[in-house]
């Protein structure tokens, strides 16, 4: 098999379905599968997707259940781990997340731009939104220094720690960079049988950078194909696009595991002492400057030192 397709779907059933529609359609010809894992979404979700694929016509789409949602890795590895012990297990891995829609030749492009550099192990796309207007999507690793740019919030700084930014202008060409979002991201089999499948001890968010990381610290690099471009709703599933929310506890866990996992304890704790830093900084320039801030997230100071103090949320 040339690729595998994969959709965790966790309560989005319809879009997963379209998602996978649209999949099936820019696959074409090739010798490829899509398999929709629903992750124990528990709400019918399961029922209304294999309702679909009874009434498709098409032969390669399947629906699995994974049994425990585990989250956005955990439910890839269902998948993954199956076709990798498969007999025929596919060269290449497709990850589409189930808001996610493949524009006319996205992942042919991926596919192509993986067959032009041998030493690329991993590709994604340029995401837009149905409005047209671009997601940031290609990211540099996290470190004590982007964790400092991003709560001080400082203009003269931002531009001493260009380098550091963890999103840095969105690149207008195909181009190598640190991570990408996992929203559409192809993945070559040796990759995988390398450095592993996702961490999941990370439940939702960091899974991709770490996985970028690992890839990356095994000699493959990650590249941004300008030329794939997909339209994405955007955290249906998880709700992190609304700022009025308040950040939910398992982002908070995954990048301070993200942080003790690939650079120990002490780094982990310095940067924390970084970004509650920062924070308190930007509250009080914002105070004093009689600033707006509209995009803050409710308590988030306070909810990132609880977390980090080991404490309850209240």
């Amino acid at each position: 098999m040339e690729i595998l397709t994969i959709i965790v779907n966790f309560r989005t059933p319809d879009l997963a379905w379209r998602a996978a529609e649209s999949a099936d359609a820019e696959l074409g010809d090739r010798d490829a599968r899509i398999v929709i894992v629903d992750n124990d979404s528990g709400d019918g979700s399961e029922e209304k997707l294999r309702a679909a694929l009874a009434e498709s016509d098409s032969k390669r789409i399947e629906v699995v259940q994974s049994g425990h949602n585990g989250g956005f890795g955990a439910g890839n590895n269902v998948a993954l781990r199956a076709a990798l012990a498969s007999d025929d297990p596919p060269e290449l891995f497709y990850l589409l997340n189930s808001d996610a829609f493949p524009d006319p030749g996205s992942i042919d492009a991926l596919v192509d731009a993986l067959a032009a550099h041998p030493d690329v192990g991993i590709a994604g796309s340029y995401i837009h939104g149905p409005d047209g207007e671009p997601h940031r999507t290609a990211f540099r690793f996290p470190s004590i220094l982007s964790e400092l740019e991003s709560t001080v919030r400082l203009g003269v700084l931002s531009r001493v720690l260009e380098d550091h930014l963890i999103a840095p202008p969105l690149p207008t060409e195909t181009t190598e960079v640190d991570w990408l979002a996992g929203c559409s991201m192809l993945i070559r089999r040796e990759v995988l049988e390398e450095v592993g499948l996702f961490d999941e001890t990370f439940f939702l968010y960091f899974e991709e950078t770490d996985l970028c990381l690992r890839a990356r610290e095994a000699g493959w690099r990650t590249l941004y194909v300008r030329e794939s471009e997909i339209t994405h709703i955007g955290s249906v599933s998880t709700g992190m696009k609304e700022t009025a929310q308040r950040v939910p506890r398992f982002w908070l866990d995954s990048r301070r595991y993200f942080f003790r996992k690939n650079h120990g304890r002490l780094y982990q704790l310095a940067a924390d002492a970084v970004h509650v830093s920062g924070e308190v900084s930007w509250r009080l320039r914002a105070a004093l400057q009689r600033k707006g801030r509209d995009g803050d997230r409710p308590r988030y100071l306070r909810d990132f030192v609880d977390h980090a103090l080991g404490r309850s949320r209240s």
